[in-house]
């Protein structure tokens, strides 16, 4: 499905099935893995599923609602829904994702609320091989202990993005966070959703607790944050989201994180 307000398919919401018939029962905690593309402008319901859930996207950009807060995912990093949460989600930006549905009774994850987590180039290769392998391959319990050791929550200086609400503001968050390095003022902007600059600034300021040039400096620091970890330099990573100048880049970084992109980049 590709049209836009459409109820995804896509893997990455997808609600759990029926373990493989192949699977020796109670010898792993996952009952599924499954690999999708999604498209843009998917979309999924609220709805909730005992089995907990591990979204991550490789390339697309996704956002979960769980609750009132508004879960960005770009690519490189996933999602964490335990069991019986409501969640909903829809697809920003078009790409590849994969999803893992856990037995509620066997997970040793424990985080007991939605979580974020950046998926390292080493925690990816090990999701995409259990992907391929088959439920009974030798290899899986070596690859699923390393998978859980692997997996750690984003620390607390975390970059978070609130998403507005109303439609016309909504419209271009979801626009900046598919492409951060859109250079396009408030003043443009407004004429592209048809609403006055000053309601535009009150909205941001409203529904986000952030002007609306601050709210763009956290999304495209965000954004850069993955980059830097995929070994990106700072000079390529400042251009691809929306920095002429390094300077000016490295200044909101260590505005919005409290330090530079290098050290990003080391860890």
């Amino acid at each position: 499905m590709s049209g836009p307000g459409a109820t995804a398919d896509a893997a990455a919401f997808a609600p759990p099935v029926e373990p493989s018939s192949t699977a020796e029962p109670g010898a792993s905690p996952i009952l599924c893995i499954d690999r999708d593309t999604a498209h843009d402008h998917e979309l999924l319901h609220l709805h909730a599923h005992p089995e907990p859930m591990l979204t991550w996207s490789s390339t697309a950009t996704l956002m979960g609602t769980v609750g009132r807060r508004d879960w960005l995912i770009p690519p490189g990093h996933g999602l964490w829904v335990p069991g019986g949460v409501e969640h909903a989600g829809a697809v920003l930006h078009a790409g590849e994702m994969l999803t893992i549905t856990f037995a509620a009774d066997r997970c040793p994850i424990t985080w007991t609320g939605p979580t974020c987590f950046a998926v390292g180039s080493l925690l990816g290769e090990i999701l995409t091989h259990l992907h391929r392998v088959p439920p009974d391959d030798h290899s899986r319990p070596a690859a699923e202990t390393l998978m859980f050791q692997l997996l750690t929550p984003l620390p607390a200086h975390h970059v978070h993005v609130t998403m507005p609400t109303d439609p016309r503001a909504r419209a271009i968050a979801e626009q900046l966070i598919a492409h951060p390095d859109d250079q396009r003022e408030l003043t443009a902007w407004a004429d592209h959703v048809h609403a006055g600059v000053r309601t535009l600034s009150r909205l941001f300021r409203a529904e986000t607790g952030l002007s609306f040039a601050t709210w763009r400096a956290h999304v495209r620091v965000r954004a850069a944050v993955a980059m830097l970890a995929e070994g990106a330099s700072v000079n390529a990573t400042a251009r691809a989201v929306g920095y002429r100048k390094p300077s000016a880049f490295i200044a909101t970084f260590r505005r919005v994180t409290g330090q530079t992109p290098g050290t990003y980049a080391a860890s």
